[in-house]
């Protein structure tokens, strides 16, 4: 990466969440989301901008629920086939870390300056992406991701020096 990074997008369903949905009669209930990804996002968010997209129009209240009510995240409703333009509209991509999973995120892969896929993603994504964290999408692979990124563009995580009132101790 060039340029250095100015906002790190990552995708949700397979990234934050198993990726699995749960359904009931109703319709899609539920999404897993794992542990220590949002204790890892607020170490790297005062160096970096960082936002949510999905393409799961019928999952979007939750996926709300989660990314922007209780963790103050951006998150917007973005097709997978149209994020490439999506990301042009907004952001130089070569200042943008993308971490995607699914079939479709490696035409975005090869048009950021970074990009981490989870252990458990497609194998083009993962052959196409600058890291592979050794976690899997709802199991503290955005935790990895952030830790990576703070190591790789801006200073690497010491826990020894970390304030106190840095992380929100209340997830």
């Amino acid at each position: 990466m060039k340029n250095n990074p100015k906002c790190f997008i990552l995708d949700v369903d397979g990234v934050m969440t198993t990726g699995h949905f749960l359904y009931s009669a109703d319709g899609k209930q539920m999404k897993i989301f794992g542990p220590d990804d949002n204790d890892g996002l607020a170490l790297l968010n005062p160096h970096i901008e960082i936002r949510f997209i999905t393409g799961d129009r019928k999952g979007f209240p939750i996926s709300n629920k989660r990314i922007k009510e209780d963790m103050k995240f951006d998150l917007d409703l973005v097709s997978t086939i149209k994020r490439v333009e999506w990301i042009k509209e907004r952001y130089d991509p070569k200042e943008v870390i993308y971490m995607g999973d699914g079939i479709f995120d490696h035409y975005v892969m090869n048009e950021v300056g970074y990009s981490i896929a989870p252990a458990n993603s497609d194998r083009v994504a993962k052959e196409s992406a600058d890291f592979v964290t050794e976690r899997t999408g709802g199991d503290r692979a955005v935790a990895e991701a952030c830790l990576h990124i703070m190591s790789e563009f801006f200073n690497a995580y010491e826990p020894d020096k970390l304030p106190a009132d840095q992380l929100d101790q209340g997830e």
